[in-house]
């Protein structure tokens, strides 16, 4: 029994001189780890809280929407702007309003939304919709060359055959026949196969004379094919 107690008191003085070496920083260790611990809960909930915040005044933005209340959708998305810039639903709320922005007559406002949320989305792909859309009111507005240098930005592949179609709009808007040209046979070229919007970039493709270069290679296109004597006419070029 004396032999068991003494390794027990030896044991025990072991512990004791460990725990004089490496006790403090044992200690501050486990508190470093629960501060830790304890930070990234409150940030957990402090983002969700702002999350859900953010999501009632993006349905106040919506509601406003369906009742055309341009007020209130003004109102929901200044406070998503000020106080949760940082959320995906403010970059959404600007885009929103610029909409009715637009659609009431202000295009300053229409624009100034529209470039608070290329500038503010962390979402690629809500950038590159917002770049879209201001490249398109500038484009309304005659302002050629900055469209083009909007459009310019790198987009994703995706966007590559709206990008391009819009591109040669704005070309043909400014008497660039030959760059509207190459512009719409990019944007075919990009636009999925199977996809209807293809047959309206086709038309103003064919209204500007076909693709580029097709003639002195050669090649047919459906305005200059020879056809046999028991062809029926050609149809007449599709209105400017």
């Amino acid at each position: 029994m004396a032999v068991y107690d003494l390794e027990e008191q030896e044991t025990i003085d072991d512990l004791k001189a460990w725990w004089r070496r490496w006790g403090n920083l044992v200690t501050t260790a486990i508190l470093v780890v629960a501060v830790a611990l304890a930070g990234l809960q409150g940030w957990r909930w402090w983002t969700h809280s702002r999350a859900e915040q953010a999501s009632a005044l993006y349905s106040a933005v919506s509601v406003a929407v369906r009742g055309n209340d341009l007020a209130k959708a003004k109102d929901a998305v200044a406070q998503l702007e000020d106080k949760y810039a940082g959320t995906g639903y403010a970059p959404r709320g600007a885009m929103v309003l610029a909409r009715m922005l637009f659609d009431s007559g202000d295009r300053a406002g229409a624009r100034a939304q529209l470039q608070w949320a290329l500038e503010h989305a962390d979402e690629d792909e809500l950038r590159q919709v917002a770049r879209f859309r201001l490249a398109e009111l500038q484009f309304d507005e005659k302002q050629y060359d900055d469209a083009l240098r909007t459009l310019d930005a790198k987009h994703d592949d995706a966007f590559a055959g709206i990008y391009a179609d819009l591109r040669g709009d704005i070309l043909a808007a400014a008497g660039r026949g030959p760059d509207a040209r190459s512009a719409y046979q990019t944007a075919m070229a990009k636009l999925d196969a199977k996809s209807p919007y293809r047959n309206y970039v086709q038309v103003k493709l064919d209204a500007l004379g076909g693709p580029i270069g097709a003639a002195a290679a050669g090649v047919a296109t459906p305005s200059t094919m020879a056809t046999p004597a028991a062809a029926p006419p050609a149809a007449p070029a599709p209105a400017k």
